[in-house]
């Protein structure tokens, strides 16, 4: 039979899983709300006085969240972002910090030519829980390295022609398959 602290402790470590899976969560809604172009789930991550400084934009959520938009809409054809390495450290119960690696691809027209823009870096992230629930306070993007490269051709056949289009809008498949509750 378990103790007192012995179950207090095993609540406090079970939470601490359940806040690490929250951050995990809300750093995956950011990719998904960049690369679907949705300003509703960029917000979703964010606290509302939070900062992003993304090295050529610095400012408010909701300014971040339009400058993404506009900068993406007419000239980006498909962005994905891929995060890994995310290590998440605690400092006390409501507050976290965070470094995520991302690598992310935008296929754009570059004079008149398709190009791969491929950049990879780092998410340093400062995360707060209010009301019960973890967004970003604070991100600082870390540049590590990129690149361009032209698209040569597009892979193209019976596997890619059958497959349903990506769209960087709520019009996106995945919206109808249930993914569009944050």
């Amino acid at each position: 039979m378990e103790t007192d602290d012995e179950m207090a402790a095993m609540r406090d470590r079970i939470g601490r899983i359940e806040d690490r899976q929250a951050i995990h969560d809300l750093l995956m809604r950011y990719c998904r709300g960049v690369d679907r172009l949705d300003r509703d789930l960029i917000l979703s991550v964010y606290h509302p006085d939070g900062w992003d400084d993304h090295g050529s934009f610095r400012g408010s959520p909701e300014a971040f969240a339009d400058w993404v938009l506009s900068g993406h809409r007419d000239t980006v054809a498909c962005c994905t972002h891929f995060l890994s390495n995310s290590l998440v450290r605690f400092d006390g119960a409501d507050v976290a910090h965070g470094e995520s690696y991302v690598i992310a691809v935008h296929r754009r027209t570059i004079d008149g030519a398709l190009h791969d823009m491929m950049g990879a870096g780092r998410y340093i992230d400062r995360f707060e829980r209010r009301d019960g629930e973890w967004k970003i306070a604070r991100r600082t993007v870390i540049g590590d390295w990129d690149r361009i490269d032209p698209v040569d051709r597009q892979w193209s056949g019976p596997l890619t022609e059958a497959l349903a289009p990506g769209r960087r809008s709520p019009d996106d498949p995945s919206y109808a398959l249930g993914m569009a509750v944050a």
